[in-house]
């Protein structure tokens, strides 16, 4: 029996790789989540290139060879996920002034003199917040966290003015994180305690709250990383950048107190567009992206 797809079974298939087709994709461990496979090549479908977008499960001993790999196999670029991004940095022959200052690398494009880093992370972020009607210059920011996704939307508000404070369960992160950031932006950026009276304090002075850890994430959804008794002041924005629920038991209690909330499939979806428009040099259909991502989300 024959193996060879007719056209139109391989049509319906989805398979569209040849021999010209251009590669990229995502590298991570564990990558099957992710939705960038799907964001993506609805892109490159629309946009009618003959490129294709794959998931990369690497293991994190085995990085560096994969990253020495992409070249040879003829990769023009890659996204990169947890457990990745800081990794990256010290594998690229040169970096973006952005990945440099937020310490994490989370798109790679590949050139023929080497690998170039960027981090479109902290763009991702803001673009999302301004498609949402919210402009971050001069607010008052509380950033819980002090990870790789807290370093960019740290950079990313303190590079437009806003007053960030960094409250994180290991005290001497957020510190470290917050010194950083201040002298990589020039920007005002602070830590402070995690504890109740400090969080109650600082959240009524605030007009932005960004859940940056995956407390909450499926498939623990029950869990969140604010305590309850704490409320959220009416006029805050509250934005978590879990995308999966997405309506986290956070921001279920953003919406109980009068908060708005936002979740974060929009910041995947503009990060995502950035790395693409980086790539191919075409404007990303960002609306296109989205559909694919909730489609995605949606499916069992």
């Amino acid at each position: 029996m024959s193996e060879t797809l007719s056209a139109p079974a391989a049509a319906k298939l989805g398979v569209r790789i040849h021999g010209t087709t251009q590669l990229i994709g995502v590298i991570g461990w564990p990558v099957g989540h992710s939705l960038s496979p799907s964001m993506h090549n609805a892109a490159l479908e629309h946009l009618g290139l003959d490129w294709c977008y794959v998931p990369l499960p690497v293991r994190p001993e085995h990085l560096p060879e994969a990253v020495a790999g992409l070249r040879a196999l003829g990769f023009r670029g890659i996204n990169a996920t947890v457990p990745h991004k800081l990794a990256l940095l010290d594998l690229m022959d040169e970096l973006t002034p952005a990945a440099r200052a937020i310490g994490a690398v989370n798109t790679v494009m590949v050139q023929p003199d080497g690998l170039l880093g960027h981090n479109t992370d902290a763009d991702g972020f803001i673009r999302d917040l301004r498609d949402g009607g919210y402009d971050p210059a001069r607010r008052r920011a509380l950033v819980l966290g002090a990870g790789g996704s807290a370093r960019a939307v740290v950079y990313a508000l303190a590079s437009v003015g806003a007053e960030v404070t960094i409250v994180n369960r290991t005290a001497e992160k957020a510190e470290r994180l917050a010194a950083d950031m201040a002298a990589g932006t020039g920007g005002r950026v602070q830590a402070n305690s995690f504890s109740r009276d400090a969080l109650a304090e600082l959240v009524a002075a605030a007009q932005l709250v960004v859940n940056t850890t995956p407390v909450g994430m499926w498939p623990l959804i029950d869990e969140s990383p604010w305590p309850e008794e704490v409320p959220f002041p009416g006029q805050a924005l509250v934005y978590d950048l879990i995308y999966n629920p997405r309506l986290t038991r956070l921001l279920r209690w953003a919406k109980q107190c009068g908060a708005r909330a936002r979740d974060g499939l929009g910041m995947l979806v503009q990060q995502g567009a950035a790395s693409l428009e980086l790539w191919t040099g075409r404007t990303p259909p960002v609306a296109v992206m989205r559909a694919a991502g909730e489609a995605a989300l949606a499916r069992p």
